[in-house]
């Protein structure tokens, strides 16, 4: 026995949509915080490595009352200077000591195809000396 005609013209769009949007209500954009630690994973495994200095540590106070821990530095790759900070708020366990205290020279991995994307630290690298 087949299903009657009206069921399949209406069921048959019906579900298929019912699955779309069920796809997009659980795909979620990720986080600002996601997108920043999928983007030193990829500087991580890509990345490039040379010297930089680490020239301040700022804490900054978010509007929701936080501290925000961030590195500024610079590096040069064939005759080009770049300066650049890294918000190392979410790393701070993998730094020893205070990390205010952390200026000076480094290390920093950056992308040959686009060299300003760099970092200085991350999850399973560190350009700290």
């Amino acid at each position: 026995m087949s299903p009657p005609p009206w069921l399949v013209t209406v069921g048959v769009p019906a579900a298929t949509a019912i699955v779309a949007i069920a796809v997009v209500l659980v795909r979620r954009r990720p986080t600002p915080e996601e997108r920043e630690r999928r983007r030193r994973a990829a500087v991580h495994a890509r990345g490039r490595i040379t010297d930089a200095l680490i020239t301040e540590v700022r804490v900054v106070e978010t509007p929701a009352g936080a501290a925000s821990h961030w590195l500024d530095y610079s590096y040069d790759l064939r005759g080009v200077s770049y300066t650049a900070s890294q918000d190392i708020t979410a790393l701070l366990a993998h730094i020893d000591g205070d990390a205010r205290r952390i200026a000076g020279p480094a290390s920093v991995k950056y992308l040959p195809d686009n060299p300003s994307n760099s970092i200085v630290i991350s999850e399973g690298w560190s350009g700290l000396r």
